[in-house]
């Protein structure tokens, strides 16, 4: 097997496995490099150990459209650490070498792949054994160049529906491969008590035009709404609230003898998530 089709295969393989499980994936999403990219892989390892199924590799970016204050501090933490792209993949690499098998999804903003260079963009993606992408600020009306060089490369453009998306789902869900990311909510990142009104019909009519998997994020940080969202999803992605737990066990990460008690907290925090 190619090393395209492995690293197609791996995200389609996974969910295919949970629904014949009658599971649902738990997709977490971190910051790469927060606190530091060689402790990135450290959490990543005690991810995969608590259950996650696929990841989202966030790479920082210092002008955000779609991240809220918790995921914003994390990637200032980590553009002091000079973390790019590259960086982002080393660190999968890495993990990969510490024996973690789960997908990986990169999500990054356009200007960062511009400045990477498509053709070494997705030379470097299938080098590197990562799944998919996600692009919040790519419209899908100006999509079709990163659709056709992803398609070719065997990483799965993932698309992003919002509840206002309504006569524009069927444009997005067209040709998508992966998953469809569901927003649950407006605005940007970040944990919430409450969800768009009829979330759960939106979800349901993104689900009644696709034979994709459909998978929900923003706002979900608890293992209640994991497992309500659970009850009409193929995935559930929660960020800000592992971010955050990442962040209050900095004093831990970042103190070698007592890293291992951070590391541990981040682990039961995704395991609860997961149950």
């Amino acid at each position: 097997m190619s090393m395209t089709d492995q690293s197609q295969n791996r995200m389609d393989a996974t969910f295919a496995r949970l629904k014949e499980e009658g599971k649902t994936a738990l997709i977490p999403f971190l910051t790469v490099g927060d606190p530091d990219p060689q402790t990135t892989i450290d959490i990543i390892v005690e991810m995969e150990a608590a259950g996650a199924d696929i990841l989202e590799l966030g790479v920082p970016y210092s002008d955000p459209l779609a991240d809220g204050p918790v995921i914003q501090r994390a990637s200032q933490r980590a553009l002091t650490h000079q973390v790019t792209i590259h960086t982002c993949l080393e660190v999968a690499d890495g993990a990969r070498q510490r024996g973690v098998e789960m997908p990986f999804i990169l999500f990054t903003y356009y200007n960062p792949i511009l400045q990477f260079g498509l053709d070494t963009f997705f030379e470097t993606m299938q080098a590197h054994g990562i799944s998919g992408m996600i692009i919040p600020d790519l419209p899908v009306e100006e999509s079709g160049e990163m659709r056709e060089r992803a398609k070719a490369a065997g990483v799965s453009l993932i698309p992003l529906v919002a509840p206002t998306s309504n006569d524009r789902i069927a444009a997005i869900l067209d040709g998508a491969q992966g998953f469809v990311y569901c927003v649950s909510s407006l605005g940007v990142t970040g944990e919430r008590a409450s969800f768009h009104n009829n979330v759960e019909q939106f979800i349901r009519d993104v689900k009644s035009n696709t034979d994709l998997p459909v998978a929900v994020g923003f706002g979900i940080s608890s293992s209640e709404q994991v497992r309500e969202f659970s009850k009409f999803c193929d995935g559930v992605v929660v960020g800000s609230a592992i971010v955050r737990q990442i962040e209050s066990q900095i004093p831990l990460l970042t103190n070698p003898e007592r890293k291992i008690e951070g590391l541990l907290q981040i682990r039961k925090f995704v395991a609860e998530l997961k149950e």
